[in-house]
């Protein structure tokens, strides 16, 4: 039989739930899709829109089906999810914090970036951009209202926190590299998770809260191998595969990577990438003020900006062994890389090869050109 709680401890539990809930104020706004992508899409360039990704969600990782149901279902009048976002004391700015993935590709559509596939209860709609509807379709769609939950500047990082951890954990899946430790073993898996406990790495990527002990670190080393290996195609191909980033995705892409280099992975190629990759790092350490943040007070590190940061300095090294950068930053710039650094990410389609050969080209290009 359980220990009767105490009158005191009751008190103490009903004075936290007030003072919590104190702290949780919001409200519910409700804005036409026009007016979302507006203010996602206006001064998006100099991080400036009033609505915005936070760094750590810059990943955009649906695909073409996925992104098209979505707005299968608006046109067809469905309830879509509630964006959740919240207001930022000092900005007035709003960051998504869940919904960042239906945004982008509301956004995408109306720029004519997405052309619709795969759609079973619209099919007639197959193969559209938003061009080829009628005009009167075109404007039902962009005034069509999307709800969102705001949370107000009275909350505080921590309630932020709190809130996109209980979105994304209250059925919690197991990330893709948790998943890969436990299937794919092998010696080259192995390899990628003591490359990732590499006290350099872990000082210059700082982890978003979420994803903490969930082996993110170990996922952006084997983003690194992966797309330094295999750049400028992004292909995989051996006697039985012949797998490319652009067909598969960048989640499948990054497990025949692994699936790959397990058959074939040797005691001399483990030598150079360890060289390889300690080189880079060290480069890194002298070259970048904030590392692989976009901003030195940043606590994430996006991945499509470690990715261009570390294979565009793996690539300039490997086309300049004794590669030493001078002149690159402003002293105005320490604070902020992006200044005179301005890697084009992108919002949309992040790992489409084009776009991932531009932001690593740039950044090996820009390296190079200030070289001694």
């Amino acid at each position: 039989m359980s220990k009767a709680v105490s009158p005191n401890s009751i008190n103490m539990a009903e004075d936290q739930i007030e003072e919590r809930r104190q702290e949780i104020d919001y409200d519910t706004r409700e804005f036409t899709i026009e007016i979302i992508v507006n203010k996602y899409l206006e001064k998006d360039d100099d991080d400036l829109s009033e609505i915005y990704v936070p760094e750590y969600q810059r990943e955009f990782v649906w695909d073409i089906t996925r992104q098209s149901k979505l707005i299968e279902s608006i046109v067809l009048g469905l309830p879509i999810p509630l964006l959740f976002v919240a207001e930022i004391k000092e900005t007035g700015r709003l960051e998504i914090v869940d919904g960042s993935q239906r945004v982008r590709t509301l956004a995408a559509f109306i720029k004519n970036q997405l052309r619709l596939t795969n759609l079973r209860t619209l099919n007639y709609l197959n193969g559209f951009y938003f061009n080829d509807f009628p005009p009167s379709r075109q404007r039902k769609f962009k005034n069509t209202p999307i709800r969102m939950i705001v949370l107000s500047d009275k909350a505080d990082e921590r309630v932020r926190n709190d809130m996109f951890d209980r979105i994304n954990t209250s059925s919690l899946d197991l990330t893709p590299m948790e998943t890969r430790k436990g299937v794919y073993r092998g010696d080259f898996i192995d390899f990628v998770f003591e490359c990732s406990k590499t006290k350099i790495l872990v000082d210059l990527c700082p982890i978003y809260k979420y994803f903490q002990n969930r082996n993110e670190e170990a996922e952006l080393v084997l983003r690194f191998f992966a797309f330094s290996e295999t750049y400028p195609e992004f292909i995989i191909a051996d006697v039985k595969n012949h797998n490319d980033l652009e067909r598969t995705g960048v989640a499948r892409f990054l497990d025949e990577y692994i699936l790959w280099k397990n058959r074939t992975f040797t005691n001399e190629e483990k030598k150079q990438k360890i060289y390889d990759f300690k080189r880079m790092l060290d480069f890194i350490v002298k070259t970048f003020p904030s590392g692989f943040k976009k901003y030195q007070d940043s606590d994430a590190t996006s991945r499509p900006y470690f990715e261009a940061i570390s294979v565009g300095s793996y690539l300039a090294l490997k086309q300049k062994p004794d590669l030493v950068v001078k002149n690159l930053w402003k002293s105005s710039d320490k604070n902020n890389q992006s200044n005179s650094f301005r890697i084009p990410i992108g919002r949309y389609q992040t790992h489409k090869p084009e776009n991932m050969r531009q932001r690593i080209d740039y950044v090996k290009e820009k390296l190079l050109n200030h070289s001694l």
